[in-house]
């Protein structure tokens, strides 16, 4: 992996812009400076299920932290990097806009756990 080049990589279920950091074996530790997707809320091991044991609030990685991904799944980004906080608005408002779209109980759910981020990410 080229130094100081940025890369896009999926982490569970949000897609995010990091710094290439360090290398291990298959793994690639990156630090986030761009939010592209906002992660799904609810069970990762149950997508879509509102009847779970726990819905989780799923928030997006924050700036600067540093995750493992495989090195497979690191793909290099050319494009501007957006700033942080202003990636990380787009990503939740898109989520949301999608969320409001359906009716579905999922999406409702999904609605009523990001309302709860609002207050997290200091959006009212």
């Amino acid at each position: 992996m080229p130094e100081n080049r940025f890369v896009k990589a999926a982490y569970k279920t949000g897609v995010y812009i990091g710094e290439p950091i360090q290398e291990k074996e298959d793994k690639t530790l990156i630090k986030i400076v761009a939010v592209l997707k906002h992660p799904m809320q609810g069970d990762l091991h149950n997508p879509k299920q509102v009847d779970v044991p726990l819905f989780h609030e799923r928030k997006a990685l924050a700036e600067f932290e540093k995750v493992w991904i495989p090195t497979a799944n690191a793909k290099i980004y050319e494009e501007v990097v957006p700033d942080y906080r202003e990636s990380l608005i787009s990503a939740y408002n898109e989520l949301k806009q999608q969320l409001e779209e359906k009716k579905d109980e999922y999406s409702q759910k999904s609605l009523e756990t990001l309302k709860g981020l609002e207050h997290d990410y200091q959006l009212k």
